[in-house]
């Protein structure tokens, strides 16, 4: 079975602390009881993946209010400037939120993962949803990121995005409206393009860390190549005898 689990907001350091000591506990507790847990994003073929949707919003330091909403309880710039960075960034980031072969498996039209970089309101559809809330609760909800990614740099790489929106005030596309799936595909498909496509990008090569970037792309190289040596069931089923 495949289980939601829901943990409550505050600061990004200590919700990356409960997620990696939930997963390594909950992972523990299933081998006692003959089980396995699995945070794959994508273990089973036919059925949707596991994501870890991320809910964020940005608090003013002194007064404590939420940014992205004005005095008048209308969206602010910022909470635009926001979204407009996601969908900047994000698709460079697909490395880091998307960090194995198999969490490509997951990112598939009708299956409960966005294919794209859109936004809406309460659309479970699009990369990017803005729950309905109130408003100091505004917030928009990162739905690309894997249950298989380190949640350290899935959080940081999700706030990066946003800053670098804000600072260089990035507006957002039209909110979508309907289905996203029927768009076309905004995201990287495989690992390569994602490693490709985060090498590539510099802004995000200065806000994380040059020498992060470079050293963490070069492991992903290193695992993908490794996966190359391995023939699928598929190939041998399809190909051994077809071609």
């Amino acid at each position: 079975g495949q289980m939601e689990i829901n943990f409550l907001h505050g600061d990004p350091l200590g919700l990356a602390d409960k997620v990696f000591f939930f997963k390594r506990t909950l992972r523990e507790a299933a081998l006692k009881h003959d089980m396995y847990a699995t945070f794959m994003a994508k273990p089973m073929a036919g059925e949707p993946g596991s994501a870890m949707h991320v809910h964020q919003s940005v608090v003013d330091a002194k007064s404590g209010l939420n940014i992205f909403s004005n005095v008048d309880g209308s969206a602010s710039s910022l909470f635009k400037h926001y979204i407009g960075g996601l969908q900047r960034y994000m698709p460079s980031a697909m490395a880091i939120v998307a960090p194995y072969v198999n969490s490509y498996r997951r990112i598939v039209r009708h299956t409960a993962a966005p294919i794209n970089i859109q936004w809406g309101l309460d659309n479970r559809t699009v990369g990017f949803r803005v729950p309905e809330s109130g408003v100091q609760d505004r917030r928009v909800e990162n739905r690309i990121i894997g249950a298989d990614a380190n949640p350290y740099l899935a959080l940081a790489v999700t706030l990066a995005c946003g800053y670098l929106g804000m600072t260089e005030q990035l507006e957002p596309t039209p909110m979508m409206e309907g289905s996203a799936y029927d768009q076309e595909f905004e995201l990287p498909q495989g690992l390569p393009e994602a490693l490709q496509t985060l090498r590539a990008e510099d802004k995000l090569r200065t806000v994380l860390g040059e020498r992060f970037i470079d050293v963490y792309a070069a492991i992903k190289d290193l695992e993908h190549r490794e996966f190359m040596t391995v023939i699928s069931p598929w190939e041998r089923e399809h190909l051994l005898l077809h071609v």
